[in-house]
């Protein structure tokens, strides 16, 4: 699976075998998901660039860093919005966009309703973040929507993947790199990811 990074730490899976857990509290999985979505956080901004400043310590001066570009992070409402606060934790000036986008029921299409994007996209790196990959749909939906308004650079990042919505982004955005916790086994006959962990959106939000 070319452009897919599965994150593989052991305080990583101990908190998704948490999420997993058909009776965690909803308050539980909220804070279990912003611990996961710091650790996603953590190695997805590896990548970002730096550069060289002279500082003065209280004894010298010395060469230090300062980021060298503009991040934005987009969330897919609703779920996206429950891995925002891990991103912002080591990125507080992150700017904060937003896109709306629900499953059909019947389709399974994603149907987009929602759109807040800061401006300065089209230099800025993007990360679209959302609990779940199912069928890759909504996902395709968000960075094809991103692409036209003039996103260049776009990670996507997820807590659960299921195969077939990993190729999915592949084949409509291979230029797309995916960050995961987990590739899960399949989708079943109604697109859920197995085995999975239920609806991510009710399950932060308490509407199951």
């Amino acid at each position: 699976m070319n452009h897919v990074q599965v994150i593989d730490h052991p305080i990583l899976r101990r908190d998704l075998t948490v999420l997993r857990r058909a009776d965690t509290p909803y308050g539980v999985f909220r804070s279990t998901l912003r611990d996961i979505s710091s650790i996603l956080a953590y190695e997805v901004l590896r990548s970002l660039k730096t550069k060289s400043i002279r500082i003065e310590t209280p004894l010298e001066s010395t060469e230090g860093f300062e980021l060298d570009e503009d991040v934005i992070v987009v969330p897919i409402l609703r779920a996206g919005l429950g891995m925002i606060d891990g991103f912002v934790h080591f990125l507080p000036e992150a700017r904060i966009g937003h896109l709306g986008m629900y499953r059909d029921e019947r389709t399974h299409e994603p149907v987009d309703y929602y759109s807040n994007i800061p401006p300065g996209i089209e230099k800025a790196t993007v990360i679209v973040v959302d609990p779940m990959l199912a069928t890759g749909g909504s996902a395709c939906g968000a960075i094809k929507h991103l692409k036209e308004v003039g996103a260049g650079r776009i990670i996507l990042v997820t807590l659960v993947s299921a195969p077939e919505g990993i190729a999915g982004v592949h084949a409509d955005h291979p230029d797309v790199a995916i960050y995961t916790a987990v590739v899960d086994r399949e989708l079943d006959e109604n697109a859920y990811i197995r085995p999975g962990l239920g609806d991510a959106g009710d399950r932060i939000f308490g509407t199951h």
